[in-house]
């Protein structure tokens, strides 16, 4: 009997030690295909858009920008042509999954070229095809310390624009 506990409690340590090798091995492969997919935003490649779910959103900074792909690839279309996109560098990301791995959630934090420290989270699903991203949320790191005149300037700006 001794023996065969032993033998569970063994066994039930290797596959803990598979699942966490396996979760490193996810982690790594959601790493090169974020990275690759801020990559192409800044070398201005159309593939960006590729790596977005059909019924994938994006929601910028600004209120107003909440865009399915379709949308956001039709507003992003000037920047792409201009071979001037957006330049994200992740100085930080935690990934996490469901059990079976299907689905996918980050956060993340950026060093930007035109915002500075950003923050962003998404959601990526996996399918047979490989990874594609469903909702993807970006947003300026305010410091704390600052925050009352930052939410100042953005209450100034609304009271004009309302004239």
């Amino acid at each position: 009997m001794k023996r065969f506990l032993t033998a569970c409690l063994l066994c039930l340590g290797l596959i803990g030690a598979a699942n966490a090798a396996t979760d490193a091995e996810l982690t790594k492969q959601v790493n090169a295909f974020v990275d690759g997919w801020h990559d192409d935003a800044a070398n201005t490649r159309m593939a960006y858009f590729d790596k977005i779910a059909k019924d994938g959103v994006y929601i910028g900074t600004d209120r107003s920008e909440l865009w399915t792909r379709d949308e956001f690839k039709a507003w992003s279309k000037k920047y792409f042509d201009a071979k001037s996109a957006w330049t994200f560098k992740a100085t930080r990301r935690n990934v996490y999954a469901s059990a079976d791995k299907s689905m996918i959630w980050f956060d993340e934090l950026l060093d930007t070229k035109n915002m500075g420290h950003a923050m962003a989270s998404g959601v990526i699903r996996k399918t047979a095809k490989g990874f594609e991203i469903v909702h993807y949320q970006l947003s300026v790191a305010v410091p704390n310390e600052v925050v009352d005149q930052v939410t100042g300037i953005i209450a100034e700006h609304e009271k004009k624009a309302k004239k």
